[in-house]
């Protein structure tokens, strides 16, 4: 899977998808985006930047030797997909899902694929 934008349009065609992006985890700032019609996928992505870091800070913090491989946020209607790259973990992959439409698994496994092959 080449490119980032080709990687997005990938997790657009995900049943229930509403929006996508690929965000360098230093900064909050969106490397690339898909969809998310209704949702400031910027404003999304700079508050889930700080999750990551949370979530990092914590492990750390608890010495468990390990790293974040996702991380799940579910609401009521939605779910929230952050994957990190394995490649490259500074960066995340932040997925929205319409909760009523997505098939959680399936949702997860092509995140991860695509997580596995993004390349900038």
């Amino acid at each position: 899977m080449g490119n980032t934008k080709e990687s997005m349009n990938r997790l657009m065609e995900v049943d229930g998808a509403i929006g996508c992006c690929l965000v360098d985890s230093t900064s909050g700032m969106v490397l690339a985006e898909a969809g998310g019609a209704g949702f400031n996928l910027e404003v999304a992505a700079a508050g889930n930047t700080e999750v990551v870091r949370a979530k990092r800070r914590t492990i750390k913090t608890l010495d468990l030797n390990d790293a974040v491989e996702d991380i799940l946020i579910t609401l009521g209607r939605q779910y929230h997909l952050i994957r990190l790259l394995p490649n490259n973990d500074s960066l995340f992959i932040y997925f929205v899902l319409d909760k009523s439409r997505a098939n959680l698994a399936m949702s997860r496994h092509v995140v991860g694929d695509v997580a596995k092959n993004v390349s900038l």
